[in-house]
């Protein structure tokens, strides 16, 4: 999709310009995975094949462990002055809960993608061995979406480019040796999300996820 290949390629750039401009201290790749959940949202939209529009208040599920579970890594560029640029993929999990009766399925569940390019500062040894850190990112969801209206033979499958997203982290890490350390973090992320249905339909949704990441960096 044009949009999606022009949204990658510009926060590329953005990358690359960021680091380009700052000579970096230090490279750190961090891998996690946790517990994540969703609060309820508004799915507003047309049903398929001409059922007419609609707007319904729905839960949501996390279901953080089923396959392929939630998960999610980054790649941090700090500098010498302890802030630094990044870039993050977050493999998120969303499923709409049993009571809509719009949707016998409805779910972003391989999964709800978020990528962003995140501006981190942290204060080594501040707590002993520990060092606390935050982030916040800009970026694009990329959800593969699942969905089939309620007594439609319709059923939309596969990724798409479906919005802005956001997120915030804050975390602590510990120092094992020079090279490894082990974090724990809590992670918001936000993401304005429309998309289209097989059969003609569309749908919107904000989707917010919050979780408690555990997760291993190595430093180079």
């Amino acid at each position: 999709m044009p949009a999606k290949l022009l949204t990658t390629t510009a926060l590329a750039g953005l990358m690359a310009a960021s680091v380009a401009t700052t000579a970096a201290a230090e490279i750190e790749l961090s891998f996690y995975g946790g517990y994540q959940t969703s609060p309820h949202s508004r799915i507003e939209g047309t049903l398929p094949g001409g059922g007419g529009s609609f707007s319904e208040l729905i839960g949501w599920e996390g279901d953080s462990f089923a396959a392929p579970p939630y998960y999610g890594g980054r790649i941090t560029y700090w500098r010498e002055d302890n802030t630094g640029w990044g870039v993050e993929l977050t493999h998120a999990k969303v499923y709409g809960a049993d009571e809509t009766a719009l949707f016998d399925r409805l779910e972003f569940s391989d999964g709800h993608n978020i990528l962003t390019v995140n501006y981190s500062k942290r204060w080594p040894g501040l707590w002993n061995q520990f060092t606390p850190y935050v982030n916040a990112g800009l970026g694009i969801a990329v959800p593969h979406v699942d969905a089939r209206a309620t007594g439609s033979t319709e059923r939309t499958f596969g990724y798409q480019y479906s919005g802005p997203a956001a997120r915030l982290t804050a975390g602590a890490s510990y120092a094992l040796n020079e090279n490894w350390d082990l974090f724990s973090e809590y992670q918001f992320t936000w993401s304005d999300n429309n998309v289209d249905l097989d059969g003609g339909g569309d749908l919107e949704t904000r989707i917010i996820t919050n979780s408690i990441n555990v997760g291993v960096s190595y430093s180079f």
